[in-house]
């Protein structure tokens, strides 16, 4: 999770919401991912699929069978519903998502049983830092008043 912490970090250094994922295999980091959607212009450049883009690139194929999934805020519906397209085993998220997070907060699409596959998920892993490094964002944004 702090190597995800890293990947925040980046993207609030470019002014990103401060999310960051990676992408672990037999202990080994195959990739990782911040979110960029505001200098992509791309809706759906959050932390996990960039980090989920990489890893299929790096490992050659779209299934993610065996891999873990660390990310630093609690998954969207879009997120989730592309780790499970990806076969992750198993979900590791820092802090949770009131808002938006789809592993238990608002929704639960990896405990839905007509779907077909389901991860392990394990929230609140530094979830203060986590939550810390995304409240100040958003209280440094709402002091200038550009949000």
């Amino acid at each position: 999770m702090r190597l995800a912490l890293e990947q925040a970090r980046i993207a609030r250094a470019e002014g990103e919401v401060p999310v960051g994922a990676v992408v672990v295999r037999e202990g080994m980091v195959i990739a990782s991912g911040f979110n960029r959607p505001i200098g992509s212009a791309d809706p759906t450049a959050h932390a996990e699929v960039r980090a989920l883009r990489a890893a299929g690139a790096a490992l050659g194929n779209y299934r993610l069978n065996h891999c873990a999934l660390y990310v630093t805020l609690e998954p969207c519906a879009m997120c989730s519903g592309a780790i499970q397209h990806a076969r992750i085993a198993r979900v590791v998220f820092g802090a949770a998502d009131s808002k938006t997070g789809a592993c238990g907060s608002v929704i639960d699409l990896f405990a839905e049983p007509r779907l077909n596959h389901h991860a392990q998920v394990h929230g609140g892993v530094l979830g203060d830092e986590c939550g810390a490094l995304l409240s100040d964002f958003f209280r440094e944004r709402r002091a200038r008043k550009d949000v």
